[in-house]
């Protein structure tokens, strides 16, 4: 009796051990096989050069590459408002570009705006800029924008984009070089001026600046590469599932507004689509005592549904 009880308690040890055992090899292929299953990482191929406001720009010096290669990089794998961004564009760019073409603006300054804002209009930063152009509010009304607590212009993105013009084309009157101007445009004309004296430099790219302004104009460029060919870095979109531009009548107010709500429903819209085409009305009401004329937006019914719609995508590049 006592015999068989060891010998019960040996097997039973052995046979839980080569369980283990055999559990563990299991484990370990499972394992091997979820490794397999990861998608792979690339690293994107740096061109030798780019292209930004028609002027040509090299990346072989091993400074201009590496903060080329960490912009494109990092947009290439933040997924979430790179793909966000390509969806806005084809809402956007067809307003935008125009007034840019029109004040003799390069086309690139489109990225520009993309990395102010990742294009949403209603943008606010901690800093208090605000809009797709994140003007500060001295500076939006230096360029002619209201900014009040009733009226925010810097959220019309025409009106905005008309001011952003005017800071541009005249930062390019100091500068004469447009990879400049944008540095400017996130640190200061001051700032710049000062660095480019101190530092006895003539360009933005040589110049020692702070991290966010030393990283901003190889964003754009790298923004630039990537929605140029989307496709190329893993993003592909069907034609439909791009944003859409509304479109709108406009109704010029000249009058005070008792309450933007009720004025809605007169035009046969809500007051949630009113503000919608309209961020800049800030305010329930509007007391326009000076009897100024804002122009407002109101959606047209068929354009507020996608199945009445027509597919149209600014950039035939985005769907490659």
């Amino acid at each position: 009796m006592k015999y068989n009880l060891r010998y019960s308690l040996r097997y039973t040890i052995i046979a839980a051990l080569f369980c283990a055992l055999q559990a563990s090899e299991a484990t370990a292929s499972e394992l091997s096989s979820l490794d397999s299953e990861y998608s792979p990482v690339f690293s994107p191929d740096i061109p030798g050069s780019v292209a930004l406001c028609g002027k040509k720009v090299e990346l072989d010096r091993n400074d201009m590459y590496e903060r080329f290669d960490r912009e494109l990089t990092s947009l290439i794998y933040s997924h979430g408002s790179t793909l966000l961004m390509l969806k806005r564009a084809n809402k956007y760019f067809p307003v935008i570009a125009p007034i840019l073409k029109a004040n003799g603006m390069p086309l690139d300054m489109v990225y520009l705006a993309c990395i102010e804002s990742t294009l949403d209009p209603r943008a606010y930063s901690p800093a208090k800029a605000a809009g797709l152009w994140q003007f500060m509010p001295a500076t939006a009304k230096q360029y002619g924008l209201e900014v009040t607590d009733e009226v925010d212009e810097r959220y019309n993105v025409e009106k905005a984009t008309e001011a952003a013009c005017r800071y541009l084309m005249k930062a390019y009157e100091k500068y004469h070089d447009w990879a400049t101007v944008m540095a400017s445009y996130n640190a200061g004309m001051n700032r710049i001026s000062a660095e480019l004296d101190k530092q006895i430099s003539d360009n933005t790219f040589d110049l020692y600046l702070n991290p966010e302004t030393s990283r901003y104009v190889f964003r754009i460029m790298a923004l630039k590469t990537l929605m140029e060919n989307p496709g190329a870095y893993g993003y592909h979109l069907e034609p439909e599932q791009f944003y859409r531009k509304t479109e709108c009548r406009t109704v010029k107010v000249s009058t005070p507004v008792e309450d933007w709500a009720t004025w809605a429903k007169e035009q046969g819209i809500s007051y949630a689509q009113l503000k919608e085409e309209n961020p800049w009305i800030r305010s329930r009401s509007l007391t326009n005592k000076a009897g100024k004329t804002y122009e407002v937006k109101i959606p047209l019914k068929d354009s507020l549904y996608r199945s009445k719609q027509k597919v149209k995508v600014y950039d035939k590049n985005w769907v490659k």
